[in-house]
């Protein structure tokens, strides 16, 4: 099989850290960790458990760690979080009590700012999943993409690698090597909803507390990933921009906004036309300050570092 090849540019900019990916002054904590990208997923999952698996761990997470870890935007403080619980090295798996309460985009992003740091260019992908049980339905989710010399860029899923989580949401693939018919980036199944290939009540976010669907919140998805594509790696509730808040407020300027946004924010991402896109869209590009929607502790404005 002939050799991949990434551009020296794009190359260049997703091998290195961002200001949500850089582990800063506590960089020394990755000095021992493996540089194969399956082990370095799987450290992830051994520091990080998600807010809503504390049940099938048969762990109780605390209000205040389910409440606030999560609103932890930059790797630099979730890692002083997870040493502060055990100041063990990083490869060394943590108890349940000891770990980071996160979601996806947590174990996405510690995943990417450890493949960067070993030189491996990667970078976060927003879209929607259709492995976590709910048949036909496409779940708001977040993974780690990341270049591989032989076959290019490989979509990651670092949440999937414990056996728990395997054989819970009976994952048929390596989660390295995610389907890309499985995990749909957000500019792909914008594009699959406007074409009338796929329904978009079937594309959100459902949970116990709060049912989120429809066309407007894969727009949104679009701008995360977009955004995400050009290294601004947000907390997934971090409102800005052109959009709306039901499919009601849908109109046509803003579709064809993010029908422009879905062609660079698709499998195939043409890294100049992606990065021309965001910084001179207002619509689209991330403002220093932004809307956080928090789950728990409610609507906050906050200015990114």
């Amino acid at each position: 099989m002939p050799s991949a090849r990434l551009a020296p540019d794009a190359a260049a900019f997703y091998a290195t850290q961002s200001a949500f990916s850089d582990p800063g002054a506590l960089a020394p904590l990755y000095a021992g960790l493996p540089r194969d990208p399956a082990q370095l997923a799987r450290v992830v999952r051994d520091l990080m458990v998600h807010r809503m698996e504390g049940e099938l761990f048969h762990y109780a997470i605390p209000q205040d760690r389910l409440h606030n870890d999560a609103e932890t935007r930059y790797i630099d403080d979730i890692l002083r979080i997870i040493t502060e619980r055990h100041d063990a090295p990083l490869a060394q798996q943590r108890e349940m009590g000891d770990r980071f309460v996160g979601i996806c985009r947590d174990f996405a992003l510690l995943f990417c700012s450890f493949l960067r740091h070993a030189g491996v260019p990667a970078r976060l992908r927003s879209g929607f999943a259709d492995y976590f049980g709910s048949d036909g339905f496409h779940a708001d989710h977040v993974v780690t993409e990341y270049w591989d010399d032989e076959r290019g860029w490989l979509l990651a899923d670092p949440q999937l690698t414990d056996p728990v989580i395997i054989d819970t949401f009976r994952v048929g693939f390596d989660p390295m090597d995610v389907p890309r018919d499985r995990f749909l980036v957000a500019g792909s199944a914008w594009r699959a909803i406007r074409a009338g290939g796929a329904d978009p009540k079937t594309f959100g976010l459902q949970i116990p507390e709060m049912a989120l669907i429809g066309e407007w919140f894969v727009a949104g998805n679009v701008r995360l990933d977009l955004a995400a594509l050009n290294k601004a790696e947000t907390l997934l509730w971090d409102i800005w921009g052109a959009g709306a808040d039901s499919d009601e407020g849908m109109n046509e300027a803003i579709r064809e906004l993010y029908d422009d946004a879905s062609l660079v924010a698709g499998d195939d991402v043409p890294f100049e036309a992606a990065r021309k896109l965001f910084e001179e869209n207002e619509g689209l590009r991330t403002p220093k300050t932004v809307l956080s929607l928090a789950q728990f502790n409610g609507p906050s404005e906050v200015t990114l570092r």
